[in-house]
């Protein structure tokens, strides 16, 4: 199954550890084609070692959308379910709070 793994922030160790099991194809973009067990196992990793990073997973899904996603760490961007589909909202940027 098709899997893209994206991160901001990660420290070398992570990106190693990334690079072992996917192809990075740009700085940060991971893609690769593993099982649901694999894509459990690199996502524990990217959690584990990746205390200072943000990231996202995303991977084919037989769903509406085609795929699912789940995130990690601080971003503005947040996964929302609405009815079972999964959207993304934004949280409002430093600047604009009082």
């Amino acid at each position: 199954m098709m899997l893209m793994i994206a991160v901001e922030n990660a420290p070398p160790r992570l990106r190693g550890r990334l690079a072992v099991w996917l192809l990075e194809v740009r700085a940060g973009l991971y893609i690769g084609n593993y099982s649901r067990r694999t894509r459990e196992r690199i996502w524990d990793e990217v959690k584990a070692f990746g205390e200072t990073c943000n990231a996202v997973l995303a991977w084919a899904e037989p769903n509406d959308a085609g795929f699912l996603f789940e995130t990690w760490g601080q971003n503005r961007r947040i996964p929302v379910d609405l009815d079972g589909f999964q959207l993304v909202s934004f949280l409002p940027s430093k600047d604009n709070m009082v």
